[in-house]
């Protein structure tokens, strides 16, 4: 299960419900009116469904589509449930439901891919990497040169950071508790890590004493109000950009201190890799 996955139902879960958000599959049949897939197509599904014709999706700097905020995602758009157990609805999850064997979607909750595209790797583009390398490339635009730093280094942590390799960053440091997670990242593309723990004044005091006045580019992929703060307070004050990418629980407020803003940080959100 993924992190994300255990606020969503701790927030609005409907129960019995069958999980899973993150898959790649062949599609079986298609119903009345669907005319992109066919059977026997290799698909991603997308928690996030594009209809391709609302405001957000028509926006070439916005992917927040208006069939997700206006669906209930324990059940399809007609109201009802695909599944069920011994006569009883089984409710689903995110769009998609991608932990059974069979699942019912949308159309517009799916998209093909490449007929040779290996399933057991392509899954990850449907939410983990295209969320993390996303962040970086679309909604934080990182630049050549630039100094960026990661908080968390989950699997979409670890695609932020390939994300900011691919655009050119110079130096990218990841920050952990959890030092077993440095390897991977170096790996990937981090230039250095660090854990929090290993200092006694604060994490973003540390990041801007590493870099002279803090990272042009800083992403919390935690969901960790704290760690937004701190994240946040590690920027560059005339012209670092902050992205939340990990997802905050439901109705959490943000406690940052309002002088930050007054230097041209910038603290914006993305979902799905925007």
């Amino acid at each position: 299960l993924c992190g994300t996955e255990m606020k969503v139902l701790e927030d609005k879960g409907r129960f019995p419900v069958i999980m899973g958000h993150e898959g790649a599959g062949i599609v079986e049949s298609v119903g009345e009116g669907v005319s992109t897939l066919k059977a026997g197509d290799k698909v991603i599904t997308l928690f996030l469904p594009q209809c391709g014709q609302c405001a957000a999706c028509v926006n070439s700097e916005d992917n927040f589509c208006i069939q997700f905020k206006q669906s209930e995602t324990s059940l399809m758009s007609d109201g009802t449930s695909r599944f069920t157990c011994k006569g009883k609805p089984v409710y689903h999850f995110a769009n998609t439901s991608t932990f059974t064997e069979y699942t019912v979607l949308k159309e517009i909750s799916v998209a093909k891919v490449d007929a040779a595209a290996p399933l057991e790797k392509v899954c990850l583009i449907s939410c983990g990497f295209s969320t993390g390398y996303g962040a970086a490339i679309n909604t934080a635009k990182v630049t050549p040169g630039s100094t960026c730093a990661v908080f968390g280094l989950g699997g979409v942590g670890l695609s932020v950071i390939m994300g900011c390799k691919a655009a050119g960053a110079a130096r990218i440091i990841g920050v952990d508790i959890n030092k077993d997670k440095f390897e991977k990242a170096k790996e990937v593309g981090a230039t250095e890590c660090i854990s929090p723990q290993d200092f006694k004044k604060p994490i973003q005091e540390v990041l801007v004493d590493m870099t002279g006045a803090g990272v042009e580019f800083c992403f919390e992929v935690i969901g960790n109000p704290d760690m937004v703060a701190a994240a946040f307070a590690s920027c560059h004050e005339s012209h670092g950009v902050c992205v939340i990418v990990g997802l905050l629980k439901y109705g959490v407020q943000l406690n940052i201190n309002g002088w930050l803003f007054f230097s041209g940080r910038t603290l914006k959100g993305s979902v799905y890799g925007g």
